[in-house]
């Protein structure tokens, strides 16, 4: 039960991913429905009970991970997507609509292009900045001081040795 409260690091690869099966699945680990501890009432309960309160402990309710991702500027996108899509901002003055394409944000912001996308794939609630915080998203591989924290890769989808002995520094059996 330990690895199930603890907040893993996971890092993933973006290079020749599809952007919307990406932003899916990280969403899936922000919420921390992977966990065998997930409770949708619970989440309800804490918007409810405003969770940013010192009474209220929201780190068990609210049981997401962190994620790490790299290579944001070699992410694929399906269809047309590539000379269609256009990220829109809005200053709220008049005639204040700005409009991006996705091949200029490509190659100035990459890493807003999966901040945007698992933003929309995250519930509208209080929680949804507290989870997107929990997202790091670098362009290139380089992902400076996070490298130390990360203990699960997504491509085999297993533990580092490390985080094991951080648990149990006696290297005993875990209980199950």
């Amino acid at each position: 039960t330990a690895l199930a409260y603890a907040r893993v690091w996971h890092h993933v690869d973006a290079s020749d991913r599809v952007l919307g099966k990406l932003a899916e699945r990280i969403a899936l680990v922000l919420m921390g429905k992977h966990k065998p501890i997930y409770d949708k009432g619970g989440e309800r309960l804490v918007v409810l009970a405003l969770a940013y309160t010192a009474d209220c402990d929201p780190g068990v309710v609210d049981c997401g991970d962190y994620v790490v991702v790299t290579n944001a500027r070699n992410i694929k996108v399906s269809g047309n997507k590539e000379q269609q899509f256009l990220y829109r901002k809005h200053t709220m003055y008049p005639g204040g609509l700005k409009e991006t394409p996705y091949n200029r944000m490509m190659e100035t912001k990459p890493h807003e292009i999966i901040m945007h996308a698992v933003s929309g794939m995250l519930p509208k609630n209080k929680l949804r900045d507290r989870r997107l915080s929990r997202l790091k998203v670098f362009g290139g591989s380089n992902m400076g001081i996070y490298r130390n924290n990360i203990l699960k890769r997504w491509e085999d989808g297993t533990l580092t040795d490390e985080y094991i002995l951080r648990l149990d520094p006696q290297n005993r059996p875990l209980k199950t």
